[in-house]
């Protein structure tokens, strides 16, 4: 496990958030359920009555380290504190933690003499529980959107989007709760917004905004704008390219990244005004190459970076590739290890809450260095050999 993680308690940051129950109704400390609850979803557990089951298989090494007054809680009562506990209140547990594990790591992989580190790239992104529905109760499945830090390999933060809203709505609410302060923003389509890219420009973070139909006036604007630039040769215009090939299992993919700087005057004057921090257009065209069958797909972004800046097309580069980390570092895993989109946790703010823990093992995860083996074998590890999960947990 890093340094960084042995030196952040997970238990002191939990010690903040309230608890929602009664005086006289509490049998078991908060601190307890929600120790015993980390430990049995890093170790396997995807259910309270598993968190119950895994609390009474380790009873001992519970006893050594909390008070337990009454024993270990039973699946009703993790049901019952999950429900009521607050999620606001759990998520801010959960980013003081984060927070304080990324600065640490921050601290640890600093080189002093290659001065600052590379730029984070934070992507932003959403994902629906599917089975968190509840049709007795009228309730749709809950839809979090997250955020994902691609070089300290953490989960940021997460909340949830309101049953009558979208991610239109939830992105910002999410970017308030985060330092993006010298970060590169990564979000598709669906969060190219004017409200949040303002948002990020005013955090002092930069931008790479997918841009598709939903703004259909603005995407033919840049459409055609591109298309008599590239009819000029690109002529009077400020523009970088970068082309990378790769090859697996006999598909062949060449991707030619294009970053084109909005020229000033009057025809874009208005846009810049309206998309704080926009400096320069993104093109990326992918060739796929399966036997001979030939496929292209041209994708477009606004962004903050401009092709001016030394290093710029390689931030931009950068930044879309590692945009799809958070599909395949973060909900991919939460799906096929973690087994969320199955979980039929539905009552009030436990599917929400339990979102929290997955993240909460899955950042332990990322940061252990310890071993090589896989997220599930990470798991299945930490449940067969208690000197493992305290390597996790860092005690």
């Amino acid at each position: 496990m890093s340094t960084s993680t042995q030196c952040v308690s997970l238990i002191e940051h939990f010690g903040t958030v309230s608890d929602p129950r009664i005086n006289r109704t509490r049998r078991h400390n908060l601190i307890d359920i929600l120790v015993i609850g980390v430990c049995a979803v890093i170790s396997g557990a995807d259910d309270f009555v598993h968190m119950a089951l895994f609390g009474e298989a380790k009873l001992e090494w519970f006893k050594a380290r909390l008070d337990l007054p009454n024993g270990i809680p039973s699946h009703d009562t993790f049901a019952r504190v999950f429900a009521l506990l607050d999620p606001q209140g759990l998520e801010k547990a959960f980013l003081g933690w984060v927070q304080a594990v990324q600065s640490l790591a921050s601290n640890d992989q600093a080189n002093p003499d290659s001065g600052a580190c590379k730029e984070e790239i934070v992507s932003l992104d959403g994902k629906t529980v599917r089975r968190s529905h509840d049709a007795v109760r009228s309730k749709s499945a809950i839809h979090m959107v997250s955020a994902w830090a691609t070089k300290a390999r953490l989960v940021l933060g997460q909340v949830k989007v309101d049953d009558k809203s979208n991610e239109i709505t939830a992105i910002p609410d999410l970017l308030d709760l985060l330092d993006v302060t010298g970060c590169l923003i990564t979000i598709d389509a669906m969060g190219c917004q004017k409200a949040i890219a303002k948002k990020i420009y005013e955090k002092k973070g930069n931008y790479i905004l997918a841009l598709k139909r939903n703004h259909p006036g603005f995407c033919s604007d840049i459409e055609l704008f591109l298309e008599h630039a590239k009819a000029d040769n690109y002529q009077d215009l400020v523009t970088r390219t970068r082309t990378t090939l790769g090859k697996d299992h006999g598909r062949i993919e060449t991707r030619e990244f294009r970053l084109v700087d909005l020229p000033g005057g009057i025809a874009w004057d208005d846009e810049k005004r309206e998309w704080p921090g926009l400096t320069s257009v993104g093109i990326v065209t992918a060739t796929r190459q399966i036997r001979d069958k030939v496929s292209v797909d041209t994708r477009l972004f606004i962004t903050s970076i401009s092709a001016a800046q030394k290093g710029g097309i390689i931030r931009f580069v950068r930044g879309t590739r590692s945009h799809w980390g958070i599909e395949n570092c973060v909900h991919w895993v939460l799906d096929m290890v973690f087994n969320e989109d199955g979980c039929r946790i539905r009552k009030d703010n436990a599917p929400e809450n339990m979102a929290v823990m997955r993240h909460i093992a899955l950042n332990l995860f990322r940061q252990d260095k310890s071993t090589n083996r896989s997220i599930k074998g990470k798991r299945l590890l930490a449940s067969w050999e208690i000197s493992y999960l305290e390597q996790v947990l860092g005690i």
